[in-house]
């Protein structure tokens, strides 16, 4: 099983071999065969640079660091605090684009 910071485990896929795939896992697997998730990835960073929004998460993360004292602060504390902030403030346009982008290729492939 891998575990991500704020998603349950994923399951191996020889851990349940006789597990018809859901339509989410459909999806990220077309994604990741066709190098789309890649594509995708680079331009969300992109545009988040774009916005500010990467500038924005540093000074964060700098303020925590200055509050806690820089070195009693672990990358975990770090995550568990920066990351709810982080995902509130991507940009509705950013977020939409990015959506766009997945139900266009979605479309091509006519899954």
């Amino acid at each position: 099983m891998r575990a991500s910071v704020k998603r349950p485990p994923t399951p191996d896929a020889e851990i349940e071999p006789d597990r018809e795939p859901s339509l989410q896992e459909i999806v990220h697997m077309k994604l990741m065969e066709s190098g789309e998730k890649e594509r995708v990835k680079d331009l969300l960073r992109e545009r988040l640079v774009e916005c500010g929004w990467k500038d924005e998460m540093k000074a964060l993360c700098r303020e925590f660091a200055r509050k806690k004292g820089r070195n009693n602060v672990t990358v975990d504390d770090l995550i568990n605090d920066i990351t709810p902030k982080g995902r509130a403030s991507v940009p509705d346009s950013v977020k939409a684009e990015m959506l766009q982008r997945i139900r266009s290729f979605l479309a091509s492939i006519a899954l």
